[in-house]
C-alpha cells in the first residue's frame, strides 16, 4: 500500500475532480474509473473515486482511491491510496506497481496544479 496526501489552495473543487477523473485514465493504457461517491453536509462536501490499473511488474491490477474533502472554502484535502499488489498469501513481496500508480498520480496533480 502506498499513500499520499496533499493539501490544495485556491483550486476550484468540481474542475479538479473533472480533471482528474478524465486524466487518470488517460495515464495508462489500462487504467479506468471503476466507482464513485459524493456526500455533502452543509458546507462540507467529499467526493471518493475508485481507480483500477494492470500492473505489469506484479501481474496483477492495482486499485487507486482518490479522496477529496473541502469545508466551505477552505482547502481542499487530498488522499490517494494504492493497493493491490502484491501476489503473496501471508505478506506483501512486490509493491512496485502501487508506489507507481501513485507516482503516475502525483506527477498528473502537480502538472494540473501548475495550470
Amino acid at each position: 500500500m502506498a499513500i499520499f496526501e496533499k493539501t490544495i489552495r485556491n483550486k476550484d473543487f468540481d474542475k479538479l475532480l473533472r480533471k482528474l477523473e478524465n486524466e487518470i485514465p488517460d495515464s495508462s493504457w489500462s487504467a479506468d474509473l471503476e466507482a464513485g461517491s459524493d456526500f455533502k453536509e452543509g458546507d462540507a462536501r467529499c467526493s471518493v473515486r475508485v481507480f483500477e490499473r494492470y500492473s505489469m511488474m506484479g501481474g496483477n491490477r492495482l486499485s487507486l482511491t482518490l479522496t477529496m474533502f473541502q469545508n466551505a472554502d477552505s482547502p481542499i484535502r487530498l488522499s490517494a491510496i494504492t493497493a493491490g499488489g502484491s501476489q503473496a498469501v501471508f505478506f506483501k513481496v512486490n509493491t512496485l506497481g502501487e508506489e507507481s500508480f501513485l507516482d503516475d498520480v502525483k506527477d498528473l496533480l502537480e502538472e494540473i496544479l501548475e495550470e
